[in-house]
């Protein structure tokens, strides 16, 4: 694969090719701000934009602003870099940079069937992922290679598509294992899998989920980006403070029951930012792991792909 800033923009963030959304929208002329997210499967990635705007947070930092769940990372970025929306959670890259964290670490998982009861049991095995190249194949491989295994023999990574799929590939024993965010945790709630391990172990220098903005709305609405993070990391101080309470808000959106919300909470919720800034040292990490797992075919300047123009966040 070549390696370019598009690549590592791409893999900079959880959802690189997490293929659960609800159907996108038309965007409307008005309200002035939406605020996308890559996918819906995933708490820590649209609860907080959910909350938001059930709290009446946007509105009380004066932002009009809607909520608007893509199919994935590519379809996100379009809007973003077309400006039809203001700030995306997540996604994919190319002309764009990050201006917050969302999720401080990793907040991906391991997900069994019943008759895996450890990573050995896996070896000569199928896991399921998103698609080659995204953020899931890469932790199946680096997973691989630190139990000594050939990603390329010793075990079969296979690329599914969305979490649907990945799961009755995971019922039929097609697969034995699935790489997913925080929406394992739901999972395991309903008696669909278990979680076997969280990849934080794996990758522990790691960002999960970013918020990100076109170059041209950095420039150009600047404001409304504040107004959005402000929102956003009141809605995630919120859902901290007062679980349960946001789990019932969340669920009603989400499609899941409180209680798989509340797993899911208790997954990511540790890993929430405290004001989103960003931390350069876990970027260089990621990019040696890029690097090394041939992902990235060259060595990029970080601060190409980032501003601390709108961190910290203050609430």
């Amino acid at each position: 694969m070549h390696g370019s800033r598009r690549e590592f923009l791409r893999l900079l963030s959880a959802g690189a090719g997490l293929g659960l959304a609800a159907r996108p929208r038309a965007v409307r002329a008005e309200p002035a701000a939406t605020v996308g997210t890559a996918v819906l499967g995933d708490y820590a990635m649209a609860a907080p934009v959910i909350v938001a705007l059930d709290r009446g947070y946007f509105r009380a930092n004066g932002l009009d602003a809607e909520f608007v769940p893509f199919r994935g990372g590519p379809d996100l970025l379009k809007a973003v870099i077309g400006g039809e929306a203001l700030v995306g959670l997540t996604g994919a890259g190319a002309p764009i940079r990050m201006i917050a964290t969302e999720t401080e670490g990793n907040h991906f998982t391991l997900n069994v069937s019943a008759d895996i009861h450890s990573v050995a049991d896996l070896r000569g095995k199928a896991i399921g992922v998103t698609k080659v190249g995204a953020t899931t194949w890469v932790f199946a491989r680096i997973l691989a290679r630190q139990n000594g295994w050939d990603p390329e023999r010793d075990v079969t990574i296979v690329a599914l598509g969305g979490l649907d799929a990945q799961v009755a590939a995971l019922t039929r024993h097609e697969i034995q294992a699935i790489v997913w965010g925080d929406g394992g945790a739901v999972l395991e709630a309903q008696g669909k899998s278990r979680v076997l391990q969280r990849l934080d172990s794996v990758t522990p220098r790691w960002i999960s989920q970013i918020a990100y903005a076109s170059e041209e709305t950095i420039r150009r609405r600047s404001d409304d980006l504040r107004k959005a993070l402000r929102a956003i990391f009141q809605a995630l101080a919120f859902m901290t403070q007062h679980p349960e309470e946001a789990a019932a808000i969340a669920a009603r959106t989400l499609k899941w029951e409180p209680r798989a919300v509340l797993a899911a909470h208790r997954l990511s919720s540790p890993l929430f930012p405290r004001d989103g800034r960003i931390d350069t040292g876990a970027l260089g990490a990621m990019q040696d792991i890029l690097l090394e797992q041939g992902v990235l075919g060259r060595r990029l300047p970080l601060t190409d792909h980032y501003t601390t123009a709108f961190t910290p966040v203050r609430v």
